[in-house]
C-alpha cells in the first residue's frame, strides 16, 4: 500500500485520472488505523463481509482472508490488469497500466 501512495505523490497515478482504492476484510476501524500508520491518503475499504472477495474470486474460503491481489479497471467497469501475490504490492505493473489507457483515445 505505501508504494502505492508513493506513486500517488510521485504523480504516477494521477488523480483526475485514476482512483486507488484498497480493499480488506478487516474491520473499518482496523482499516482506518493502518492507513493513519502507513500515511495513506486513498480510501481503504472494508469487506468484512467477504462479498466483493468472493465475487472477484480472491477469498481463500478455507482461512477468510482475501489474497493480495491487484486489479486494473477501466472507466467502462473492464478488468484489464490483474496482479496476484506478493508482487502485488509492486505498483509498477498498475502504472504502467494506467499510463497505457491514459493514452488511448477515448
Amino acid at each position: 500500500m505505501k508504494a502505492y501512495q508513493a506513486g500517488i505523490a510521485e504523480g504516477k497515478l494521477d488523480p483526475n485520472d485514476t482512483q486507488v482504492l484498497g480493499i480488506s476484510v478487516d474491520s473499518f476501524a482496523a482499516n482506518a488505523k493502518f492507513a493513519e500508520e502507513n500515511g495513506l491518503t486513498f480510501p481503504l475499504l472494508s469487506d468484512f463481509k467477504r462479498e466483493v472477495s468472493k465475487l472477484y474470486g480472491v477469498l481463500n474460503e478455507e482461512y477468510q482472508f482475501a489474497m493480495r491481489t491487484t486489479f486494473v479497471i477501466d472507466k467502462n467497469g473492464i478488468i484489464q490488469y490483474i496482479e496476484e501475490g506478493n508482487s502485488a504490492v509492486d505498483p509498477s505493473g498498475a502504472i504502467a497500466i494506467c499510463t497505457r489507457l491514459k493514452q488511448e483515445p477515448r
